[in-house]
Formats: structure tokens, C-alpha cells, sequence
């Protein structure tokens, strides 16, 4: 499965230099100087290999020069470019407590009498903290749960089962 690690916003200064989202845990690894990234492009579906010469950090974001990017017309044809990894790449967590965000995609989620109350249908992250969007069982509406272990006590990739412990009025519909 391709996970996405970077998103091309669009073109920094004159010289080639690409301001790119960041959406891997692992920046300095992924987008360290020499290291190869395969990135697609929007439009077309075209894959390429890149190479990192440099990065660094800017207003949240990066600032990279890749390898054969020498101008700002060349960093604009790159614009919407997703750079991607294989997760049968990624190496495995060293904490049990962690998991890539396509482990927990699809996962039953229940509650912890053995109630179902929906599935796993991405991981947001946002400032606060990560939420799990599950899709109820019953009505199919979203529901967002904090991905916390004072809520979220169990997960368990074998078993594909995340088991929840939320405190009143999270699940309900109003």
C-alpha cells in the first residue's frame, strides 16, 4: 500500500525550491539529503524518483531542492506532486503503543461490553491530539473519537479490534 509523506504546495523563489506539506511522522529521515523519493503527479499519475540535495524547515512546513529542479518553472510543473513510500517498507514500531495510521484504517471498533459500534475510517491529526473518524454501524454518521488511552484502552492489530471506553454523551448523535 503507497502511503503519502509529503504533498508538493508549490514553488519557493527562483532556484527550484519546492515548498512541501509534510504528512510523515518522520521528516528528517524521509526527507534527509541523498535519500530517494518517489513521487506521482496529480494530473498525470506519472511516477518519478527524486533525490533530496537539501531541506529544511519553514513556517511549518519544508523547503526542499531536489536533484534536476533547477528553476522555478520546473518547481511549478511539480505542483500537487505526492511523495509516497511503500508500507511494506516502513519499518516496524519499536513502542507497542504506536501504529502507523494504516493499521488502524478498517479496525472494528467496539465498545468494552462487546458492543460494535462502527470501524476505523481514517486517523485525523490535528493540533489537539489524533481522532479516530469511525463510521457508526448502526446509521453510518461519523464519529469522532479522541485517540487516547483514558478512551481508547485496547488495540489489537491481530484481532483487527480497537476497544473503547468513551465517557457519556461522545457517542451520541446530538
Amino acid at each position: 500500500m503507497e502511503l503519502v509523506v509529503g504533498r508538493v504546495a508549490k514553488s519557493h523563489g527562483v532556484r527550484g525550491e519546492l515548498v512541501v506539506e509534510v504528512r510523515t511522522d518522520e521528516p528528517d529521515a524521509r526527507f534527509a539529503p541523498g535519500s530517494t523519493l518517489r513521487g506521482r503527479l496529480a494530473r498525470s499519475g506519472e511516477v518519478r524518483d527524486f533525490t533530496v540535495e537539501s531541506a529544511r524547515a519553514h513556517s511549518g512546513r519544508l523547503l526542499v531542492f531536489l536533484a534536476g529542479v533547477a528553476d522555478r518553472a520546473a518547481a511549478d510543473a511539480l505542483r500537487g506532486m505526492l511523495f509516497l513510500v511503500d508500507s511494506a517498507d516502513l519499518p516496524p514500531s519499536d513502542d507497542p503503543d504506536e501504529y502507523y495510521d494504516h493499521e488502524l484504517e478498517g479496525l472494528e471498533v467496539q465498545l468494552t461490553d462487546g458492543t460494535v459500534v462502527g470501524s476505523v475510517r481514517e486517523v485525523l491529526h490535528s493540533a489537539a491530539g489524533e481522532l479516530l473518524s469511525v463510521r457508526a454501524a448502526d446509521d453510518g454518521r461519523e464519529i469522532l473519537i479522541p485517540f487516547v488511552t483514558a478512551i481508547v484502552p485496547t488495540v489489537s492489530l491481530a484481532d483487527r479490534l480497537i476497544v473503547i471506553d468513551p465517557p457519556e454523551g461522545l457517542l451520541d448523535p446530538e
